[in-house]
């Protein structure tokens, strides 16, 4: 008999819309698409930028598995105790020695160990770390023979770099999901080698904002060119993802999620 496992993929939770959204509709969300594990990034979960412990908290009490992150992570440094203490809070992994946290995890569901990864890329994000490409090759060697399945949440800017990566990578990783720009993109597919890819799962977060930011503010930061701070509007919440099928570890069908909370 095959084995099946359900992967549910949400993207960058924005502000308190995108943490209500999650803590209210999650578990109808696994409900309905039978999911058996739940992904989400939650970097921006703290009024757009970081992550305090209770949005943890509160996004594993709904229903979050794994919880993945990017750049933003280091916005809030009450978080640097759980980053070290919880096993499936995840930051980039290519950070250099010595920062708080990891980037990878195994977890079990449904007799299948599922290794989870997080990357940061490097073209335009200001981010001068660790080799991405490098990065990824080592954690899915040192995965071989412990996890049947391999997933990569890669938090970056640019799609050349997502696509090249995912295409370095097909044929040894079964998904690449792309986060940061807060855009979902319709490019999901399977490459040649079996790695499910798409470049943005997108947000989950206000409706009617420009990536989440109130958009009279947005405007008015690009016309006076003032580094004004982006604050996150408190509109209801749109919840954009993925869903990845799975059959015997390796990936069958990737669909595009983008449903108005309620």
């Amino acid at each position: 008999m095959a084995n099946e496992l359900r992967a549910l993929i949400l993207g960058d939770v924005v502000g308190s819309p995108g943490s209500r959204a999650l803590f209210f509709g999650l578990k109808k969300l696994i409900k309905d698409y039978k999911a058996d594990l739940v992904v989400v990034n939650g970097e921006n979960a703290a009024a757009g930028f970081g992550m305090m412990p209770e949005d943890v908290e509160r996004l594993f009490s709904a229903g979050a598995d794994v919880i993945t992150t990017g750049n933003h992570i280091w916005q809030k440094k009450e978080i640097n105790d759980l980053l070290e203490s919880s096993d499936h809070l995840l930051r980039p992994a290519n950070y250099p020695p010595g920062v708080p946290g990891h980037g990878s995890c195994i977890i079990e569901k449904k007799g299948q160990k599922v290794a989870v990864m997080n990357l940061l890329g490097r073209s335009r994000m200001g981010f001068n770390g660790l080799c991405p490409f490098q990065t990824a090759k080592k954690m899915i060697h040192q995965f071989q023979g412990k996890a049947d399945i391999q997933i990569l949440d890669f938090h970056a800017e640019d799609p050349q770099e997502k696509e090249a990566l995912a295409i370095y990578l097909d044929g040894q990783l079964d998904l690449l999901f792309g986060t940061h720009t807060h855009v979902q993109t319709a490019d999901e597919r399977i490459l040649p080698g079996g790695c499910a890819y798409i470049t943005d799962v997108g947000m989950v977060g206000p409706s009617g904002s420009v990536i989440g930011a109130d958009p009279e503010q947005s405007i008015r930061r690009s016309l006076s060119q003032l580094p004004l701070k982006m604050e996150v509007i408190d509109n209801p919440a749109v919840i954009c993802g993925i869903l990845v099928e799975f059959t015997d570890g390796k990936a069958r069908s990737i669909t595009r999620i983008s449903e108005q909370a309620i």
